[in-house]
């Protein structure tokens, strides 16, 4: 049985994006996740404890995004998609 493989095409805004040391995770608000699950999103995907995922959450609804990671583009692009799988609205900065 052939394996499907997904291929990703990127701009070259976004390659020379990755050129840089660190990269930021980006969680913004939406009006269709709940507290309970962006909460359960960053204690169980970004090893946050329930008091700072708690916190995340209400920075995100009060202030519209907060930064919950850093590290190399390829690893911000890792839990972008991740986050994304669950609902979350992320970006990479």
């Amino acid at each position: 049985m052939p394996t499907e493989v997904q291929e990703e095409t990127l701009t070259l805004e976004e390659i020379l994006a990755g050129l840089k040391e660190m990269h930021r995770l980006i969680l913004w608000n939406d009006d269709h996740n709940t507290f309970d699950h962006v909460i359960y999103c960053m204690i169980k995907y970004l090893d946050y404890n329930e008091s700072q995922a708690e916190k995340i959450a209400w920075k995100v609804h009060n202030e519209g995004k907060c930064a919950v990671l850093e590290g190399s583009f390829t690893e911000m692009e890792i839990y972008r998609k991740i986050l994304q799988q669950e609902g979350l609205t992320v970006s990479v900065d």
